[in-house]
């Protein structure tokens, strides 16, 4: 974290995208698109973000596994639009599960990260069964001779593993058969709170790579991640109306990076 983001436990904005061109929702105007995610990710760097995740959260309903073209050049374009905002640590993030799309994204993007939310074994979702995409991600990485992190989703939200895991051995799986970097706990569904209980009993199974919270993060539950947690990624509560689809609100997110500041400065104390 501190390599990559300068400080230990940072706090990642998402930048939930419109409907991207061949999405149902898609209203014809790249631009109406373009200007929207850059707004958000100003939004989330002037308040004080860290970081930024751009995941093409519009585009419902999902594909299983492959994105088409359309989809990637899109994100593309979107993603190297808010990488020249500034030198900011930047992730992508290509639902449902497109992994190899999110890698060759970020290396076009140059970002340091991908979210990838079915890595490794087969997961029960609202898309059918998706299968994970280690292999084929990490030999792309190889081939592109690029470092750009795997941030591995642990017992998924909006799915279920399709032979039950414990966290415990799922992330064992992730990090020690799969090779993902960084292991993201959420809750249920968007915007739910994740289980602390999850996030410890993964941490003793794995205490070689970082944790990340990813979703359910609100100002006033964060420090009940803070202990055990490397970074957090950051969406819905910091939203206008605690919207996932809304615009980042100003005065939310100023909140967020407040009770993040208190914190720090406790631990540093400490």
């Amino acid at each position: 974290m501190r390599t990559v983001f300068g400080l230990t436990r940072p706090l990642i904005g998402v930048v939930h995208l419109l409907p991207l061109p061949g999405a149902p929702g898609y209203r014809g105007s790249m631009t109406r698109v373009i200007d929207r995610a850059l707004r958000d990710a100003d939004t989330y760097l002037r308040s004080g973000f860290h970081g930024l995740i751009v995941e093409n959260y519009g585009d419902a309903p999902y594909f299983r596994g492959r994105v088409p073209a359309e989809t990637i050049a899109a994100q593309t374009r979107i993603a190297t639009e808010i990488r020249n905002l500034g030198d900011v640590p930047l992730g992508i993030n290509v639902l449902r599960s497109d992994g190899e799309a999110a890698m060759a994204i970020a290396v076009a993007a140059r970002a340091e990260f991908v979210r990838i939310n079915v890595f490794a074994g087969a997961t029960v979702t609202d898309q059918g069964i998706i299968e994970g995409c280690a292999a084929e991600v990490m030999r792309l990485r190889a081939r592109c001779r690029t470092k750009t992190a795997v941030w591995a989703d642990l017992l998924v939200k909006h799915g279920a593993p399709l032979t039950p895991q414990s966290p415990a051995e799922q992330a064992s799986d992730l990090v020690e058969r799969s090779g993902a970097d960084l292991l993201i706990v959420t809750g249920p569904s968007t915007g739910e709170a994740a289980s602390t209980a999850t996030l410890r009993e993964a941490r003793r199974a794995v205490r070689r790579i970082p944790f990340a919270v990813g979703s359910g993060i609100t100002s006033r539950n964060l420090q009940d991640y803070w202990a055990d947690a490397d970074a957090f990624i950051v969406g819905t509560s910091v939203k206008k109306r605690g919207q996932t689809t809304a615009a980042p609100d100003a005065g939310r997110a100023k909140e967020m990076v407040a009770e993040h500041r208190r914190l720090q400065a406790t631990t540093e104390k400490g």
